[in-house]
């Protein structure tokens, strides 16, 4: 078999850039959780020793992870005078927990991962699931923190305008479920917009429906509270909105949940499905957004369905499929409502 020189060359290039990226994550995780970027983007121009005195850390070990950062772009380094620098557009993803932008949160998901890899090994070879629970406890945590950004940027200023009536009503006062809600991100950002509203955020994982309770304590909010429920048994009735977001797909039953969700519908209410972003046809997926969001289905999304003998719809599960999905679950109209590069917000009525 001939080998074509030039594209082995290419393809041992981009090769060492995803190693380089893999490695590279660590240093990511090192610099949030050691609040590097932080004091970065505080004080500005800083040499090694000058960050680690800030930081409370080992010149020595900054030094090299600087060189790290350097390398990669995500600080900026003037050799003339020795001083690193985390720009403005990095320190608002990096440094800034409330940016639209903020990524930290996609490193913990990486690596929390990677600690599930041998189990994935085992389930590569006979076909079980892995319950979301099982996971390393990075998962939950890192999970909000890459949502949140997305959801503060973009709930209340486009997703929910972009149903048909349902944003008059959040203002006017009505009661909302929020399925699958994890740590109450988009829970809370919703109580807060929407001061009127009851919001009930429900979620099959004890651990994170504590975290969100306390999250909604320390914002003070009266309208929102927390309960522990599966998406195909949740209280209620007559809700005006049921939201899901990023968890249909994850679901061992989601025509079940779909089912539950007219049946606790208002007859006017509506039913948000906020998911990843996807095309229906396999390959019209093969893009950097698609290639991680085939990666966290591989390792979280579809081991999460399987647990549960589900469908394992995966993260690019497409329109076309949670159409059917919200068609079999007894819903007449089907609509997407608006889409984002990463996300696809769907709306469904009985």
């Amino acid at each position: 078999m001939a080998i074509d020189q030039d594209k082995l060359i290419a393809f041992m290039g981009k090769a060492v850039g995803d190693i380089g990226a893999a490695m590279s994550a660590n240093m990511v995780l090192l610099g949030d959780r050691l609040g590097l970027y932080r004091a970065m983007a505080k004080l500005g121009a800083v040499t090694p020793q000058e960050l680690a005195k800030a930081t409370k850390t080992t010149e020595r070990y900054v030094r090299e992870w600087l060189g790290n950062q350097a390398a990669g772009d995500y600080v900026a380094y003037d050799p003339g005078t020795g001083r690193y620098t985390l720009p403005e557009e990095q320190a608002l993803a990096l440094a800034d927990e409330n940016s639209p932008c903020f990524l930290p949160g996609a490193f913990q998901v990486i690596a929390a991962a990677f600690s599930a890899n041998p189990k994935i090994e085992q389930r590569f070879k006979t076909g079980k699931g892995l319950g979301w629970g099982e996971h390393d406890h990075r998962l939950f945590e890192g999970t909000e923190r890459f949502f949140r950004p997305n959801y503060l940027g973009n709930l209340v200023a486009n997703w929910i305008p972009a149903l048909d009536g349902v944003e008059a009503k959040l203002k006017a006062g009505v009661t909302v479920a929020d399925v699958g809600c994890g740590f109450g991100a988009s829970t809370i950002i919703m109580a807060k917009a929407y001061p009127r509203s009851t919001f009930i955020g429900f979620d099959y994982h004890k651990p994170s429906i504590l975290t969100a309770r306390k999250r909604a304590k320390e914002a003070g909010l009266k309208n929102v509270k927390f309960d522990v429920a599966k998406s195909t048994n949740y209280p209620g009735k007559n809700y005006a909105l049921v939201a899901h977001f990023d968890c249909l797909h994850d679901m061992g039953d989601p025509v079940g949940a779909a089912r539950h969700v007219k049946k606790t519908l208002a007859p006017d209410g509506a039913w948000m499905i906020v998911e990843p972003f996807a095309n229906d046809r396999v390959e019209e997926n093969f893009n950097p957004v698609g290639r991680v969001f085939y990666a966290a289905s591989t390792m979280i999304c579809v081991p999460a369905s399987l647990a549960y003998n589900g469908p394992a719809l995966g993260a690019q599960a497409g329109e076309a499929r949670l159409r059917e999905v919200a068609l079999k679950g007894g819903f007449t109209r089907f609509r997407r409502a608006t889409q984002t590069p990463f996300n696809l917000v769907l709306e469904a009525r009985p």
